[in-house]
């Protein structure tokens, strides 16, 4: 079997509106949980009450991801000025 090796660079990461992006689906997720939450005993009956924790789970980790990538956001943003302050410093010189 032969090792496989990429034939062309990866391509750059795509920056965006992440956080209003995983914040929509974090809502979506939240509105799906209690749009099903009436129907709690027919889900339950019909053995698909997983649907009702996936939608919930779905809402959590939309939590956690607002929280991460606020952070990153947060650490791009202190480094980029570090960065600036340290070649603008460098440059006086």
């Amino acid at each position: 079997m032969a090792k496989w090796t990429p034939r062309h660079e990866a391509p750059e990461p795509l920056e965006g509106p992440v956080v209003a992006t995983i914040t929509g689906g974090m809502i979506l997720w939240f509105a799906l949980f209690l749009i099903q939450l009436p129907f709690y005993g027919w889900f339950d009956d019909h053995g698909h009450l997983w649907w009702l924790w996936t939608c919930l789970a779905g809402g959590g980790l939309g939590l956690i991801g607002v929280w991460y990538v606020r952070r990153r956001d947060a650490a791009l943003k202190s480094a980029a000025a570090r960065d600036a302050a340290l070649t603008e410093t460098s440059g006086a010189e």
